[in-house]
């Protein structure tokens, strides 16, 4: 599957607002659509965190004809700077078509060649059956299912063979 994974500048708002106001592509990522606020807000973050990080960020994911078809990120995880955390959402229409492999792929890629001796991390809604298959199917382990900043989710995590 061939994608693109480019870091989001300021032309990128309409596609990524137009994203997040579906309400089934959210279901499993808040729960609920943002307003145009709300993604403004997290627009705002996600370009500000891209000028401070060379090889961690928030990327447009786009696929051979050069559309918009989801969104990814690689960070590090906020509760312990040692592990990185991923992260993916895709536009409902392309959901069953293998993009989701090949965006996970892509992170762990490039999570290993920039961060080398990094564990990998995802934190999905217990409810989504697709993202927990895709991460079991790519290597990662489910580790954490409880709780946490309020939301009920579900943590795996990808060790890295690299690591000492």
């Amino acid at each position: 599957m061939d994608i693109t994974l480019v870091k989001y500048i300021e032309d990128d708002f309409d596609s990524f607002k137009r994203m997040v106001s579906d309400e089934e592509t959210m279901r499993f990522i808040t729960g609920i659509v943002w307003t145009e606020d709300d993604a403004r807000l997290q627009f705002d973050a996600m370009l500000r965190m891209n000028t401070q990080h060379e090889k961690l960020g928030f990327f447009k994911v786009v696929n051979q004809k050069n559309e918009f078809i989801g969104n990814c990120s690689l960070e590090s995880y906020k509760y312990d700077a040692a592990i990185l955390e991923i992260g993916y959402v895709l536009k409902r229409e392309f959901w069953r078509m293998g993009y989701g492999t090949a965006i996970l792929q892509q992170l762990v890629y490039k999570a290993n060649n920039s961060y080398p001796n990094m564990d990998v991390i995802a934190i999905i809604d217990p409810e989504n059956e697709a993202s927990r298959k895709l991460l079991c199917k790519n290597g990662f382990e489910s580790y954490f299912r409880g709780m946490e900043d309020g939301k009920f989710s579900e943590k795996f995590i990808l060790k890295n063979l690299h690591a000492d």
